[in-house]
């Protein structure tokens, strides 16, 4: 049997949600080990001067859990 634990990250780019995203996940499992999945709470952009100047996820990051 598997326990897993949810932890919640917020996570940033100057490119893209995807890239957001994957920056994320590539800095939770440096610090978390078994990352299994992760689910997008939500999307922010931030907007300097009418342009989209970064964009941000929170998500929630699930792992399993050792023996």
């Amino acid at each position: 049997m598997s326990v897993a634990k949810v932890t919640e990250i917020i996570s940033s780019s100057t490119k893209s949600f995807d890239d957001a995203v994957n920056e994320g996940v590539k800095r939770a499992d440096k610090t978390l080990k078994n990352v299994r999945s992760v689910w997008i709470k939500e999307q922010k952009a931030m907007v300097d001067n009418g342009k989209v100047s970064e964009y941000r996820v929170t998500m929630k990051v699930s792992f399993v859990l050792k023996d």
